[in-house]
C-alpha cells in the first residue's frame, strides 16, 4: 500500500465489509476471488494498523491521567 493513500479507518472497514459480501456472494473465477481475497487482507491490516494505533494513544491518555505529576486531577477524563 505504500504507492497508495492509506485510507482511514472507516473507508478501509467499509471497503472491507463490501469484499466480504462479494466473496461470500459467490460467482466469481478463481482469479477474482484471490484478488478479492488479498485486497481484504491489506484492508484487515490497514484496520488493524489504526486500531493499535488508537490502543497506543488510548494507553498513553490513561497513562497521564494516573499519573499525580501530570497535572490533571484523578476525576478528570483526561
Amino acid at each position: 500500500m505504500a504507492d497508495e493513500k492509506t485510507p482511514s479507518y472507516e473507508q478501509a472497514r467499509e471497503e472491507l465489509t463490501e469484499v466480504v459480501r462479494r466473496l461470500e456472494t459467490g460467482g466469481l473465477t478463481l482469479e477474482q476471488s484471490i484478488e478479492l481475497w488479498e485486497r481484504g487482507e491489506k484492508l484487515a491490516a490497514v484496520c488493524e494498523e489504526w486500531l493499535q494505533g488508537a490502543r497506543v494513544k488510548l494507553a498513553a491518555a490513561m497513562a497521564r491521567r494516573s499519573d499525580p505529576t501530570s497535572g490533571h486531577a484523578d476525576d478528570a477524563p483526561f
